[in-house]
């Protein structure tokens, strides 16, 4: 039993201070604002999609106010803290994440209301330096060298292999994806990686193809 009481007073001790002052919350939702400001420019800038989603846009820029002031309230009073575990216990989210770097955003977010609740104001602008260095750099890095493109073209069955022979002049690597076969011949689709689009188009053109379509893409989202 002492034992018991002795952890439960260190507990009550730790959350002795009742009352955040103005000036800490203030400085907190400062630091929230600039830090969510930053994220909110880095998403827009690194991020390139084909579908900007706006309203994710806006919650990652949001998302930091609340979870900084509710560690400030977890910090102050042992009661509120675990009023506010059990109020988050029973919240269910069904919005579904379907690009995984979205939840590294929503990670950065809580990253950010974390630290800045917890008053670790070097540690969230580190870390979010850090962050936008290393995805400048791996964005840079994927897309050097690497031009990735969808080849729809029709051409005729004794024709495939002579087209093909001419496709290779122009990229080192190519799948075809589907051969779709018509009265009129067979439709092909080819995915490929392309240094110069328009040298690969005179290329089809000159192979005799007449009719043929060159997709860009970036990774999973159509350009």
């Amino acid at each position: 039993m002492n034992i018991l009481k002795y952890t439960l007073e260190n507990i009550t001790n730790t959350y002795g201070n009742e009352i955040v002052g103005t000036n800490v919350i203030l400085s907190v939702l400062f630091m929230v604002l600039a830090l969510g400001i930053y994220e909110f420019v880095v998403y827009r800038l690194v991020s390139h999609r084909a579908f900007y989603n706006k309203s994710f846009h806006i919650c990652i820029g949001v998302l930091p106010f609340f979870i900084s002031t509710i560690i400030l309230c977890l910090q102050s009073n042992i009661v509120i803290t675990l009023g506010t575990i059990g109020a988050l216990a029973i919240l269910r989210f069904r919005t579904a994440v379907k690009d995984p770097v979205d939840m590294l955003y929503l990670l950065w977010s809580v990253h950010i209301g974390i630290t800045c609740g917890c008053q670790l104001y070097e540690v969230a602008v580190l870390t979010s330096l850090a962050v936008t260095i290393v995805l400048i750099l791996l964005e840079y890095l994927l897309s050097v060298g690497r031009k990735p493109f969808v080849l729809v073209f029709q051409c005729s069955v004794e024709d495939e292999a002579r087209i093909l022979k001419k496709l290779e002049q122009y990229t080192k690597k190519y799948h075809i994806k589907s051969r779709n076969f018509t009265e009129r011949g067979m439709d092909l689709v080819a995915e490929l990686s392309v240094k110069d689009p328009i040298l690969l188009s005179e290329g089809m053109r000159e192979a005799g193809v007449e009719k043929f379509s060159l997709i860009k893409y970036d990774s999973d989202d159509m350009l």
